[in-house]
């Protein structure tokens, strides 16, 4: 939370607020829309939703061209990238994740990461469910009484499911 202070004309300060600030991770990815769609099955969140008419729009008043464009699963949708996101319950000031397009592959290790929360679900089963779906188990690790698999998606991101 950060605390802001206006200040009136003779540079007394007329009113304290607080504001937080909201967060988004973007993950450079060779196929965006690929990722966004199998981390939103991950997190049991949404894709966010785009608007074929806007893009077209932007492209015929030439603020865009039909390169930056591409279509997924017969959507017409920005090449560069998708966004995921909790949903409309989830409120103002979410979480969102942007999978961002990249030129070149993964290479090394994640210098950030993150970690999904099971809620009681049985690691070993999501672990399961996973691979099932493309990610691949890379160690299991453990400090104190905490324990965490770490995995990768089908781009070799790393996450940690705990």
């Amino acid at each position: 939370m950060r605390t802001m202070k206006v200040l009136d004309g003779q540079r007394q300060p007329r009113q304290t607020f607080s504001m937080a600030y909201s967060l988004q991770i973007v993950l450079d990815c060779l196929h965006p829309h690929d990722q966004a769609d199998w981390w939103a099955q991950t997190m049991g969140w949404q894709v966010e939703a785009t608007d074929a008419d806007f893009i077209l729009s932007m492209v015929k008043k030439g603020l865009a061209t039909e390169d930056q464009t591409t279509l997924h699963k017969g959507s017409l949708v920005w090449k560069i990238g998708a966004a995921i996101t909790a949903g409309d319950g989830a409120g103002a000031g979410q979480p969102r994740i942007l999978f961002q397009l990249a030129d070149t592959a993964k290479a090394g290790k994640n210098r950030v990461h993150w970690d999904v929360r099971l809620r009681g679900e049985n690691k070993s089963e999501v672990r399961e469910k996973l691979i099932a779906r493309g990610a691949t188990f890379l160690w299991e690790a453990s400090q104190g009484p905490f324990s965490w698999l770490t995995m990768a998606d089908p781009e070799g991101n790393e996450f940690c499911i705990n």
